[in-house]
């Protein structure tokens, strides 16, 4: 599948999907767009590229819109904006793709299949709208057997939301494999169901169904894994994020939790006014909020310490979080995830 993937004046620092597509996906993203970026060069004749900006990932040019992409098989919203709401300023590459005859996937509250215009383009050119954040319509509450499972469940939390919940959970999926573990991914958010082709968008669940459709993933895959990882939500102390959080920690119920965390990061992500927990008070509170369900424990922190220039510094940093939560801590990105793979054997 080639894809060229829509990130107007969010790339890469805001557009947490397109970014993941990059670093993780299987697919081939023939583009980026993002207006700002292509238009806003002084060398634009020389033609921008995602590895101008970001390192280690699938390389591609950066364009201005939809006419700048060269043939694909679907365009990808790569932006997730809190409210999960479309722009407007989108529409124009949103028809080009559809007018072109390509699929087009979404990760958005606003379901492009209910929007009239895209619908008929949809159905004039044969193209298909993927509504990521869809839920399945059977989904029911939880029984309380994930913990009955044959697998090790293992359940990424965060000190806050935006941490980097899904990149750690793959970073130690990989790490996993590599070591010769049977590992799977439970993807819970629109990135990961993109990245996996499956999953359930757990945001988008009726609140009592919440824990149900986490528990439906595991129990639909813990007969072909030894451990599943489970990618998490939000943040327990997140004002807006906290119930998505309790669902899938419950629905979970994990033998095992790593703690993600941004290194620096010390108010909650677009709730400025609340300060985020130390992180050993974070760890306390996730341990506690999980025993009454099934007991787990915090074995290890993954942090972002990208914002840290130098590595020396950057192991400081992770040598104080792992000395608050008592585990091991590691950038899986920068370094690796090999002592989280251990925690978790």
């Amino acid at each position: 599948m080639r894809l060229a993937v829509l990130a107007h004046g969010k790339f890469p620092d805001d557009a947490k999907t397109a970014v993941g597509l990059l670093r993780y996906g299987d697919h081939d993203v023939a583009a980026v767009l993002d207006r700002d970026l292509a238009d806003g060069r002084s060398d634009a004749a020389a033609g921008a590229r995602v590895s101008d900006y970001l390192p280690d990932v699938q390389d591609a040019p950066v364009v201005a819109g939809i006419d700048d992409v060269p043939e694909i098989d679907a365009l990808v919203i790569g932006i997730a904006p809190i409210g999960g709401g479309f722009d407007e300023s989108w529409r124009d590459d949103v028809r080009g793709a559809l007018s072109r005859g390509c699929d087009v996937w979404s990760g958005l509250h606003y379901f492009l299949s209910e929007d009239e215009e895209f619908a008929r383009l949809a159905d004039e050119h044969g193209c298909e709208l993927w509504d990521v954040r869809r839920p399945p319509a059977d989904l029911t509450v939880a029984e309380g057997v994930a913990r009955d499972l044959d697998a090790t469940i293992v359940t990424t939390v965060g000190t806050d939301c935006s941490v980097g919940k899904m990149t750690a959970t793959l970073e130690l999926l990989e790490a996993a494999r590599d070591a010769g573990l049977n590992a799977g991914f439970v993807p819970t958010g629109q990135t990961g169901i993109m990245i996996e082709g499956w999953g359930i968008p757990i945001d988008r669940t009726i609140s009592d169904f919440t824990a149900g459709a986490v528990e439906r993933m595991l129990v639909e895959r813990a007969a072909e894994y030894d451990y599943l990882l489970v990618e998490g939500q939000g943040s327990i102390v997140h004002p807006a994020y906290s119930a998505v959080t309790c669902g899938i920690l419950h629905g979970s119920m994990p033998d095992h939790l790593v703690l993600c965390h941004e290194a620096g990061r010390e108010v909650v992500h677009g709730y400025e006014a609340f300060d985020l927990l130390e992180p050993g008070a974070a760890a306390a509170l996730y341990e506690s909020l999980a025993e009454p369900v099934h007991p787990a424990e915090v074995v290890g922190g993954a942090v972002n310490t990208a914002g840290i220039a130098d590595d020396g510094a950057a192991r400081e940093a992770l040598a104080d979080f792992g000395d608050a939560i008592d585990a091991p801590a590691t950038d899986p990105v920068r370094f690796d995830a090999d002592d989280l793979v251990e925690a978790i054997r």
